[in-house]
């Protein structure tokens, strides 16, 4: 069973809240915000009547604003407004890949934070429901998907936390998670 140390060990890294090669995609990022005890990962239910990506599973986030210095600025205020977690920067601990989503043309970098602990958290309208999963067992859920229409831009990966099935760009950024736990 990993702790918090580790995965703080294992994610560390590099911030650089800029995406370079990206006019052709809408610019957005997301908060991966890992926690406690037993490493837990928050994770959002989007509603059903969101224009973009209704009723998924996916980090807390969403595009940048003009007002938003840069990518990072972008998660924090997202995390924010969406769950009601405050983050200060120093609390960020590294960035993953980005990520695109296929129909909606969003280009997403992630950034993890690690927190000992959190208070309770708050959804906005933007927000169904907030998810606590246990993030080692999410981990051992993936499955490969071999679904052509995915593979034109990145294998297609799948999650799963009780009844609900975690795809798409945010499948994607928990394969990276789980390919540096892994390596």
């Amino acid at each position: 069973m990993m702790n918090l140390e580790q995965f703080k060990s294992i994610l560390t890294g590099k911030i650089n809240p800029e995406i370079a090669g990206s006019a052709s995609y809408r610019l957005s990022s997301v908060m991966v915000v890992i926690y406690g005890k037993t490493p837990s990962v928050i994770m959002i239910e989007k509603p059903q009547t969101m224009k973009f990506h209704a009723g998924e599973i996916a980090f807390p986030g969403g595009k940048i604003d003009p007002e938003d210095s840069d990518l990072l600025a972008t998660a924090i205020r997202e995390t924010s407004e969406e769950i009601g977690l405050k983050i200060s920067s120093e609390n960020v601990i590294g960035q993953l890949e980005p990520v695109v989503t296929l129909n909606s043309r969003f280009m997403i970098l992630p950034f993890v934070c690690i927190l000992d602990d959190i208070p309770k958290l708050v959804a906005n309208s933007e927000v169904e429901n907030i998810l606590h999963i246990e993030l080692e067992k999410l981990l051992e859920t993936i499955k490969d998907d071999d679904d052509p229409e995915h593979n034109r831009i990145d294998e297609m990966f799948t999650f799963e936390f009780e009844d609900k099935i975690i795809w798409g760009a945010s499948a994607r950024i928990l394969k990276q998670i789980h390919s540096r736990v892994n390596s």
